[in-house]
């Protein structure tokens, strides 16, 4: 039974299935919001025209995805079997030629050769062998690969670790979220045995292209607020695994029958692995949603006063992340940081959309914290507090991120010829770059610029800023 204190009592809940679109407008139009049934907050609060807009605005993004549910799935469906049949076929010629033949390969999407959509943007599944593992280097390129092998099916990802990577795979998980009611959270671990002390890893999956849930959870600006702790993202706390009703009880019992949870689930894998060699350390990495959950998931251990876990976090990782808590949430988390000797480095590359939302400003009170480690296009780090143009939507950067999206077109033809065919860009991800031409920063937040920096990236040989948790020695 959870306590007093475990109880989420402020909060704004949105229920967009539970909204016709005429209730939106009603919504937005009368300033009787409190009889609405698909918005719940437990203390009445004024809503000015501008949050009534936002709000609006979040429940009609939930609504439309969620009658895009079935046609975004199949839409993605397709894709993926497209590209793996030119994949599996040696290309679109080759694939002509094998089906006049009879001999066209058809790929199985639970196998260890089916690649997502994602993994068909940067195909590369091999670490860069010459980065030494004894620095920040290491940790950050073996962090992308890991976040961006989360998007690949089990098979897929038991293969990768197992036979190009030489290390441990330990477990694949698909986790529960109660509040829409399916399995939305994919995770896996896996033990670095190249590193002593061993050390675990563990990676959760970003947003996939076509999961309208997936977005869903994104676009939901519901929030929460635990006590002493902040505000928090509604929409990442509820893929996380939090409980109706209950919120975040310390301890839940998870049966035999019972689907899993993301954070209790994890955390009772950690204490386990972690009883067993007590001198190994575990980071948590992610990218996009995933970013957010691998984040969030080590806010709800400071939440639950996981002191001897906390001591065993080595760093946070993540890339492309958006925000998802207020002032308050971020100076806890830098406080907890630098009590149990913590790094925490937020990747950002270039204008990547995604990093610079939710919106910073009074409306919506979301914040970044910590420390960022930026990228420019030339791949160039800088260690910053807030990423330049930080809520992306601004006239005067509008012409430099266009340039800056032509540049990046260009450079996907030269790169191989300057860095090695490591680097060589498939028709699909300059298919994205053309994209970026009209939505300057979407081709930004795929994890080919994020692999590169980490491989390529200079790195701020001292901090340009001294991050509130630590000094960090980047090298």
């Amino acid at each position: 039974m959870a306590s007093e204190d475990d109880l989420c009592r402020d909060y704004l809940l949105l229920k967009p299935e539970e909204a016709s679109f005429l209730d939106l407008v009603r919504f937005l139009c009368c300033s009787e919001w409190e009889k609405r049934g698909f918005i719940e907050c437990p203390e009445e609060k004024e809503l000015t025209i501008e949050r009534r807009w936002i709000i609006f605005i979040s429940l009609l993004v939930q609504k439309m995805l969620l009658y895009l549910r079935k046609p975004m799935a199949v839409t993605g469906s397709v894709v993926e079997l497209w590209l793996n049949l030119l994949s599996s076929n040696g290309g679109f010629l080759a694939l002509l030629l094998n089906l006049l033949k009879g001999k066209m390969a058809l790929p199985d999407k639970s196998s260890a050769e089916f690649t997502s959509v994602v993994g068909n943007l940067d195909t590369r599944v091999d670490l860069d062998r010459s980065i030494k593992n004894d620095g920040l280097r290491y940790s950050l390129s073996l962090s992308i690969m890991a976040a961006k092998l989360s998007y690949e099916n089990e098979d897929f990802v038991q293969s990768v670790v197992r036979d190009h990577w030489k290390m441990e795979f330990l477990t694949f998980y698909n986790f529960w979220n109660e509040y829409q009611k399916q399995f939305s959270t994919q995770a896996f671990m896996f033990r670095d045995t190249s590193s002593d002390p061993a050390l675990i890893v563990v990676a959760f999956r970003g947003t996939e292209p076509f999961d309208a849930d997936a977005w869903g959870t994104d676009f939901d600006i519901s929030w929460y607020k635990l006590p002493n702790v902040g505000k928090i993202h509604g929409g990442f706390m509820k893929a996380l695994g939090q409980q109706k009703r209950l919120g975040w009880p310390k301890e839940i019992e998870q049966g035999s029958d019972s689907p899993l949870l993301a954070y209790y689930t994890i955390r009772q894998q950690l204490r386990e692995i972690l009883h067993k060699n007590e001198k190994a350390k575990f980071i948590v990495t992610g990218h996009s949603l995933g970013g957010a959950l691998a984040i969030l998931f080590v806010a709800i251990l400071a939440y639950h006063e996981e002191s001897w876990l906390m001591e065993k976090l080595e760093a946070v990782y993540t890339f492309g992340q958006p925000r998802v808590g207020d002032e308050q949430f971020g100076k806890f988390m830098e406080e907890k940081f630098k009590a149990h000797n913590v790094r925490y480095l937020r990747c950002v590359y270039c204008n990547d959309m995604v990093a610079r939302l939710p919106y910073d400003d009074r409306i919506l009170m979301f914040k970044h914290f910590g420390t960022c480690l930026y990228f420019n296009s030339c791949y160039r780090g800088e260690v910053v507090r807030e990423e330049q143009n930080k809520n992306y939507f601004s006239v005067v950067w509008a012409i430099p991120k266009i340039l800056n999206a032509v540049w990046e077109l260009i450079r996907s033809f030269i790169i191989p010829y300057i860095k090695g065919p490591d680097y060589r860009e498939g028709w699909f991800q300059r298919l994205l770059r053309i994209v970026g031409l009209v939505i300057p920063g979407l081709s930004d937040h795929g994890p080919q610029d994020y692999d590169n920096a980490t491989r390529l990236g200079s790195l701020p040989s001292t901090p340009q800023l001294q991050d509130p948790t630590q000094l960090l020695k980047l090298e």
